[in-house]
């Protein structure tokens, strides 16, 4: 039998995890489709850092809160366990963010709290803090809610904030303490990842969540500022290529408003594989019709390409904006038709 003083220093987090670890795969993705999000991060931190559970524990712990499970046998509570289950119960995309939350040593973190803080009230605490403590705290929230609070910010200072985003490197955990402390060291620790993100990649993530307004006075200031980042952060941001991430219905919606003399302009230049697309969802007249069009064009120039692809990446990117249509949020999410 399980030792007396072992059983009472389960807490309650870890005698729910072993409980559903005990349930199986399917039932636990039954019981967490039920709970809070608040809920499913305290208990797949507590699932993840349970490590190996003798027999009689189970036994035991399933005596008091259910009818025996005599028999359940010993468990190991892992991160690949935990993974496996969250993923039958939650959209791929939120099970990887939660795991990547539990991983480090604290288990929650401050940052997914800040998170859900509301953008104004946000931007009003950070205008008044360092430049290079707001880049920190925007380098480590979701890039759709760091690019509400940076539209949010003075211009000249939120400029600042990209700037430092830009030159900085991997954050060390003495640099994430002082900005804690200066949050009022409310939330619990979050020792910063090992895997770098590129700066770039981590600022055109953001930008292409900006209003096109936004959008446009942040890349011209950083244009002046540093030509080759801004480049740099341009080519990262939504494409024509990107196109491919539009449903049929979208590319559809696209078609009825998009300047009829542009798109054989903009095709000219663009893949097989995103041509295509547009013919797909053209009647076998029009397809045809728009075939003929990029055919009789004959030489044209790159520049006149690049602008008749943009003014139609620009006119997805406002539809999407007003839910006229829907864009998928990642390169690599594929559909099903």
């Amino acid at each position: 039998m399980a030792r007396p003083d072992e059983y009472r220093a389960l807490n309650g987090p870890q005698k729910a995890a072993i409980l559903m670890l005990t349930l199986g795969e399917e039932q636990c993705a039954r019981l967490f489709s039920m709970m809070h999000e608040d809920e499913i991060k305290e208990l797949s931190a507590a699932m993840a850092q349970l490590g190996a559970v003798p027999s009689d524990t189970v036994e035991r712990l399933c005596t008091d809160f259910v009818e025996s499970l005599g028999g359940a046998g010993s468990l190991v509570g892992s991160f690949e366990n935990t993974e496996r289950l969250l993923m039958k119960s939650l959209p791929r995309d939120r099970a990887m963010q939660i795991m990547e939350e539990i991983r480090g040593p604290a288990g929650r973190t401050m940052w997914d709290k800040l998170g859900n803080v509301n953008e104004v009230v946000l931007a009003n605490y950070l205008k008044n803090e360092y430049p290079q403590t707001v880049a920190v705290v925007l380098s480590k929230v979701r890039p759709d809610h760091a690019a509400r609070v940076l539209t949010l910010l003075p211009d000249g200072f939120g400029m600042e904030v990209v700037m430092r985003m830009l030159r900085m490197e991997s954050v060390q955990k003495d640099v994430l303490d002082g900005v804690e402390k200066t949050l009022r060291a409310e939330f619990m620790s979050n020792l910063s990842r090992s895997i770098r993100r590129d700066a770039h990649e981590m600022m055109a993530e953001i930008f292409n969540n900006l209003d096109r307004h936004a959008e446009t006075r942040f890349i011209t200031a950083l244009e002046e500022r540093n030509r080759e980042a801004a480049e740099r952060i341009k080519s990262l941001m939504f494409t024509f290529d990107d196109l491919q991430r539009l449903t049929p219905m979208a590319v559809q919606a696209l078609l009825r408003v998009v300047e009829k003399d542009k798109l054989p302009l903009a095709l000219k230049g663009a893949s097989e594989k995103l041509r295509e697309l547009f013919f797909a969802n053209l009647s076998e007249r029009a397809g045809k019709m728009l075939k003929e069009d990029i055919n009789a064009l004959g030489a044209v120039k790159l520049r006149d390409v690049d602008e008749a692809q943009a003014g139609i990446v620009a006119l997805a990117k406002d539809m999407a904006a007003q839910g006229q249509i829907e864009i998928s949020e990642s390169k690599d999410e594929e559909l099903i038709y």
